[in-house]
């Protein structure tokens, strides 16, 4: 049976091949080759175990290939064709509306002429959309798979191949009758309604991620502890839930069989229905389904051949899930419990004597069992969560055995409560006190382990990347020796450790000044560094919390865990919206604000957040530090966004930068006429890049040899032609982040 695994490695291979090689999938006569060679192998070499393993490897990439070319031409080519067109098109709606910054978005299935494609829709209509209703409108529309007009986007994973932006009105209309496989929907809502009723607002958001995958709720504070302290997991439906409700189905069918079978498979497919059938919750169902089966028929479980046969229905209904988060950390963990799992307690059992009879051998066995689970599942992930989301927990163990006890008593508590809840609002209501008290906990013990300064270390440092290289090249020369010294390993991870982060907070210090230009998509945030101070300049882009994210990670991957000052240029949200989120995560001694209008009471908002002083700057101020000088200018005028903006002049030894924020050429001859400016190393472009800023006096004045522009992807046209060809006329060298990146300079 361990064929299957091979095959299914080989079939994922080709399968992701074709999904970020998009070129490649054309090519069938790779496939056709591949398959007569692994034909060939099976049956001149089949006797010769690895030669056998590595044909019906071959073998699985061929019809991987194959079959992704007959899956793209039977589903993707017709949907290809809408990229970039406006259609009028009748769709169906899957899933209630909900809003977003384009209005009201649904999930829907769109019927094209020969075949039906899951969208999701972007409409103005205020109207309440239900499950099962019909769309009719214009819409223009973009691919979300390579190969579009624009980048792929992470919804392919989930099975939505279009995205849709409404061009005219749209018609709503109500079905007749429900489509039976819209009612998992209903359930969906129905529950959440009566958490909502139940629940106070602290713990609302927790239960509805827990117990049905919703995590709208869940704010950027408590993401981000749970993302620091490794578990999140527990927010993200998965085979930690699964299993959990498994166990509540096996007690209540009395460990019978026959009954465990007739209750359980139905329910895990409600329950993975109403879970939105996220690819996490499909892996742990069918896992779970196949061992109930096998307990079923009186037959052996075996966990790879399992996670393989669900592996390969997945990748079979859609191979594009491959590209998909929640699908390769779910089977990345399951490999790794299931390779790594037995070794690690046996081990632990031994030095901890649990094999002989001695006191608290049942709570020894529980740690070690915990213990040996957590790290065999972070075995395989640590890597892929590293990539995706660039920070390693390093408290994930304890944070686990310190919630994970809690979360089962939870989700028990959620399904008594809404069953008892729908039936007595006041009995559910006694319910849900217990159960809250336990959220509380949870969330508790993620946040004040999310402080720790070391609870994550992040790879947004190169020397925390080798680390983790080093670690993984260690457990390779762990795993094939044969004289394993667990004890060794980690005394070299942890010193390994160590010395990656002196160099990361170290290497920071030997530059007399450095300005990190962060690349934030459109918007701006910079980090300003010398003689052991660091202050930030803005924080926006295209996203508030990956703004956030970005300019937290970078300081704390550098030893920054509190900033001696913030300067805020001025309120436009691709300048400050990251703010009120960095905020929760670290503090400043200081914050600078223009003394200017602030329609949006954004200031206010991050007063109550800064924990430091607070200065609205109305004149020019300077701040003075061993060899550093900075100056923030006050705005030009007081009644306008853009020319509100504070202006950063920073001069260290043989260094000097400017930052002018989002002002045009007026604010900046203003500027000149404040203070007569010096020769300058760095300018960074105002206003992205707008034609109408970085003016012909100001080059003039300054003579930069740097220009640095931070920009992303936008409909401004940022940077401008005009603005390029002015600094090309002047010789200026210019760094953008949307083709550079996080830009670094130093001196």
């Amino acid at each position: 049976m361990r064929k299957l695994m091979w095959f299914t490695i080989g079939f994922g291979i080709a399968c992701g091949l074709c999904a970020w090689l998009w070129q490649i999938r054309d090519l069938l006569l790779i496939a056709g080759g591949l398959a007569m060679v692994s034909l060939g192998l099976l049956a001149f070499l089949r006797r010769i175990g690895w030669i056998r393993r590595f044909a019906v490897l071959l073998l699985g990439i061929a019809l991987g290939f194959g079959w992704f070319e007959v899956w793209n031409r039977t589903f993707l080519e017709e949907a290809a064709t809408l990229d970039g067109e406006t259609a009028e098109i009748i769709a169906r709606c899957d899933d209630y509306g909900y809003a977003t910054g384009y209005g009201t978005a649904v999930d829907a299935t769109v019927y094209l002429e020969d075949c039906t494609c899951r969208a999701r829709l972007y409409f103005s209509s205020d109207a309440g959309v239900e499950p099962g209703d019909y769309l009719k409108g214009s819409f223009l529309f973009r691919i979300t798979t390579p190969g579009g007009i624009k980048d792929s986007t992470h919804h392919q994973g989930k099975g939505i191949f279009l995205l849709g932006y409404q061009t005219s009105d749209v018609q709503l209309a109500k079905p007749e009758q429900l489509p039976w496989q819209l009612y998992p929907a209903l359930l969906r809502q129905q529950i959440t309604a009566l958490l909502d009723e139940l629940l106070p607002p602290d713990t609302e958001a927790f239960a509805k991620a827990l117990l049905i995958g919703n995590r709208e709720g869940i704010d950027y504070e408590t993401n981000t502890a749970f993302k620091v302290t490794g578990i999140m997991h527990i927010i993200a439906v998965s085979g930690l839930h699964v299993s959990i409700l498994f166990s509540l189905i096996y007690t209540l069918g009395l460990r019978r069989r026959w009954i465990v079978a007739l209750i359980g498979i139905p329910a895990l497919v409600l329950f993975a229905a109403v879970a939105g059938f996220s690819p996490s919750v499909v892996r742990a169902c069918i896992m779970q389904i196949l061992m109930i089966l096998a307990m079923l028929f009186d037959r052996e479980y075996d966990g790879p051949t399992e996670l393989s046969f669900a592996a390969l229905v997945m990748l079979a209904c859609n191979p594009l899930v491959i590209t998909s988060v929640s699908f390769q950390l779910s089977v990345g963990c399951m490999a790794g419990i299931f390779l790594f799992h037995g070794m690690i307690y046996t081990w632990m059992t031994e030095k901890l004597g649990c094999e002989k009879k001695r006191s608290f051998v049942r709570l020894k066995r529980w740690f070690a069992g915990s213990v040996s689970v957590t790290l065999s599942a972070m075995s395989l992930t640590t890597p892929l969560v590293a990539y995706h989301f660039d920070a390693v927990s390093l408290v994930g163990i304890l944070t686990n055995l310190l919630t994970l006890w809690a979360v089962n008593i939870i989700f028990y508590g959620l399904i008594a409560m809404c069953i008892v809840g729908s039936f007595s609002a006041f009995a559910g209501g006694i319910l849900a006190v217990g159960v809250s008290g336990f959220i509380r906990y949870v969330l508790l013990t993620a946040k004040l382990l999310a402080k720790f300064p070391l609870a994550a270390v992040y790879t947004r440092s190169v020397y925390i990347f080798i680390w983790l290289v080093f670690v993984y090249v260690l457990l390779a020369v762990f795993l094939f020796s044969r004289k394993r010294r667990p004890g060794t390993l980690l005394c070299c991870g942890v010193i390994g450790l160590c010395l990656a982060l002196a160099a990361s907070w170290i290497e920071p210090m030997t530059d007399g000044c450095r300005m990190t230009v962060l690349d934030v998509g459109q918007g701006q945030s910079i980090i300003l560094q010398s003689e052991g101070k660091a202050y930030l300049v803005d924080c926006g882009g295209s996203y508030d919390e990956d703004a956030a994210d970005l300019a937290a990670e970078t300081l704390m991957s550098q030893g920054v865990f509190r900033l001696d000052g913030i300067i805020l240029t001025h309120f436009d949200r691709d300048h400050s919206g990251g703010l009120p989120h960095l905020l929760t995560r670290m503090k400043a001694d200081a914050l600078f604000m223009p003394d200017a209008l602030d329609e949006n009471g954004v200031g206010e908002k991050l007063e109550e957040l800064t924990g430091g002083t607070v200065v609205y700057v109305r004149e020019d101020l300077r701040l003075t530090y061993g060899e550093t000088e900075l100056t923030v200018f006050g705005p030009a005028v007081t009644n306008s966004d853009n020319e509100s903006s504070l202006a950063v002049l920073f001069q260290a030894e043989n260094c000097d930068i400017l930052i002018t924020g989002d002002r045009s050429g007026f604010g900046e001859r203003m500027l000149l006429r404040q203070m007569e400016l010096p020769r300058l190393e760095i300018l960074v472009a105002g206003h992205h890049g707008a034609k109408s800023s970085t003016c012909t006096e100001l080059l003039d004045a300054t003579r930069p040899a740097i220009a640095a522009i931070s920009v992303g992807t936008n409909p401004y046209g940022h940077p401008a032609d005009e603005l390029l060809n002015r600094l090309e006329e002047y010789g200026i060298l210019v760094y953008r982040t949307d083709l550079n990146g996080n830009l670094i300079f130093r001196r």
